[in-house]
């Protein structure tokens, strides 16, 4: 049995206990209207400004004594509380229902485990969706996987800044980077990122870093898809860790944001735009010979 309700201006965390405390299984807040909500801080709550909340109880409990605690523990009318009758799925499948193979470029795919691609010269990253960022469903991730496939020669080390699932480094390995290093502040990036490149059979080829100051220099490539005020923030250390004529890959940034990127890069590297979707901007650049004095 599923009862929800408009969060509104309740407090999360107190319409969450209030639910438990009712007998509920599971809580489950979702965007009632489709708005954005960006990449949340390791441990934070970043919550919609139509918030719905939904409560899972089990099919025998009594409904409408359960309706009427909710009310008076939150103060809303019972009537604004709305019963729905869930039948029973296969649920650990069920929410891959609607996650097929993707392909990026001319070689690249990203496949979950129930799919196969029947091209042998594809370079196929396996990954089912999980608690950690990156599936090739985001805009910004298309955009740097679709400049990877484009880009990897073949050879190169790579730099992962903010590896999430471990997506873009698994893509650049299976498209012929010698090695991929990678970092991320939320620890369940790192245990995905790891977990993500035993599966994919290139754990060999990955080193995981929990901390950034422990990321190498002179490697080729640095890929970082995270958010404009970091990256603007990373410039000068970015451009430390790569050698001369090595290339830079930034996404996550949204097109009013591009400015302020490009002119945080601009020491160091000549920036452009590779691609633009759905609002979100990718840009690139090659790391000079010497750095511009400003």
């Amino acid at each position: 049995m599923q009862l929800s309700f408009e969060l509104g201006p309740l407090d999360p965390a107190r319409a969450e206990q209030a639910c438990f405390d009712c007998g509920a299984g599971s809580v489950t807040f979702l965007d009632a209207q489709d708005d954005p909500v960006l990449e949340p801080l390791p441990g934070e709550v970043r919550l919609w400004p139509t918030t719905r909340v939904l409560a899972l109880f089990a099919p025998d409990s009594a409904v409408p004594g359960i309706k009427d605690q909710l009310s008076a523990s939150l103060g809303i009318s019972a009537a604004d509380i709305e019963l729905m009758q869930i039948e029973d799925r296969a649920w650990e499948r069920e929410w891959l229902r609607d996650f097929h193979a993707m392909r990026f470029g001319k070689r690249l795919w990203v496949c979950p485990w129930h799919e196969q691609i029947g091209d042998p010269q594809a370079a196929v990253v396996r990954l089912d969706p999980g608690l950690a960022f990156g599936t090739g469903t985001h805009p910004t991730t298309a955009l740097c996987l679709e400049w990877l496939d484009a880009h990897v020669a073949g050879g190169e080390q790579v730099i992962d800044f903010g590896c999430g699932s471990g997506i873009l480094a698994i893509a650049a390995v299976k498209l012929g980077a010698q090695h991929a290093h990678c970092f991320d502040i939320d620890p369940q990036a790192l245990l995905a990122t790891a977990e993500n490149a035993r599966t994919n059979g290139v754990e060999s080829r990955f080193s995981i870093y929990p901390d950034a100051g422990a990321l190498p220099g002179g490697v080729d490539l640095v890929v970082a898809n995270i958010l404009s005020a970091p990256l603007c923030q990373l410039a000068r250390r970015f451009s430390a860790r790569l050698q001369r004529g090595g290339r830079i890959v930034l996404a996550g940034l949204l097109d009013h944001e591009v400015g302020d990127v490009t002119r945080a890069y601009s020491p160091w590297f000549d920036m452009s735009s590779f691609g633009e979707r759905e609002g979100w901007v990718g840009l690139w650049g090659k790391r000079r010979w010497r750095a511009r004095r400003n």
